[in-house]
């Protein structure tokens, strides 16, 4: 037996579009999506002789073949066509669910990445992103990392220039948000809630963190905070705790603000933690 060892990093949303349904009942997207440091710990036994399982410290993450982290080893062994004589996942869960931070996607990829290594890394980042987007549509970018601009579903990857360095202060409220029922929401919508992605990227290609900051937009948040306004009051806190900017990442639930100086997202973190779970993270 083997055991592998992999660090699953969370994902933002700087900005998040909605272009439009496509006809394979996906929706076609466009969003600026940065890595974090925020993560979980991801242990694989390969060749174990024994059943596949997985197991979890979180009495609500699925430990079945139904887990995105089961799935990417499945789809790995499928494409490496080889039978992997056992499989145990172990998942030490840090990212919270169902927040807009990637977490099972963010596991998914750190199987396909362990997996790959263990094998010689038999496929480039290019093919093992394309793997990634057969379990779902944030595993290409969690195994893509850094900073990208994502498109098509979340399987077209362009690399962009770092993110400037800054600290996030992320909130994650004691609720979540549907992903399906919040896009069949925006189908009916008219969104006018939208992200200028080119001022996005001249931003990031300036390394300006203050336009950077000015320019994050998701465009499902208003129809989120339409149902749960402790998004906005989330937003105003960190706002009058120093942050440069504000958003909702993902389908939400969880908020986040990008702040300058460490001092002051710990202080917007020690404010909000009174009522909510909150996160304090950094790029990578």
């Amino acid at each position: 037996m083997i055991t592998l060892q992999e660090p699953a990093y969370a994902k933002l949303n700087l900005t998040l579009d909605i272009l439009g349904k496509r006809p394979d009942g996906y929706h076609e997207l466009r969003s600026v999506m940065q890595q974090i440091a925020l993560c979980d710990e991801v242990e694989i036994d390969v060749e174990t002789g024994e059943d596949w399982s997985l197991e979890t410290d979180r009495d609500d993450v699925p430990t079945d073949s139904t887990n995105l982290a089961w799935k990417a080893a499945g789809v790995f062994y499928q494409a490496l066509g080889k039978d992997p004589q056992g499989v145990t996942i172990r998942i030490q869960k840090r990212i919270p669910s169902q927040a807009g931070l990637g977490g099972g996607s963010a596991d998914a990829a750190a199987v396909l990445k362990a997996l790959n290594r263990h094998a010689g890394s038999p496929f480039s980042r290019e093919e093992l992103a394309r793997l990634g987007a057969k379990v779902g549509s944030d595993v290409p970018f969690c195994v893509w990392g850094g900073t990208a601009l994502a498109e098509g579903r979340g399987e077209v990857l362009t690399d962009l220039p770092d993110m400037p360095q800054c600290f996030y202060c992320i909130v994650m409220p004691d609720f979540s948000v549907s992903t399906p029922a919040l896009f069949d929401k925006a189908d009916q919508a008219e969104l006018t809630y939208r992200p200028d992605t080119q001022a996005m990227l001249d931003a990031l290609k300036e390394g300006d963190l203050l336009k950077v900051a000015g320019n994050l937009c998701n465009a499902m948040e208003p129809l989120a905070a339409e149902d749960h306004p402790d998004i906005a009051a989330i937003r105003t806190i960190m706002e009058d705790c120093g942050a440069l900017g504000t958003a909702m990442t993902g389908s939400g639930s969880a908020v986040y603000g990008i702040f300058d100086a460490f001092d002051m997202a710990a202080m917007a973190s020690m404010t909000l933690m009174e009522k909510y779970q909150t996160f304090l993270s950094r790029n990578i």
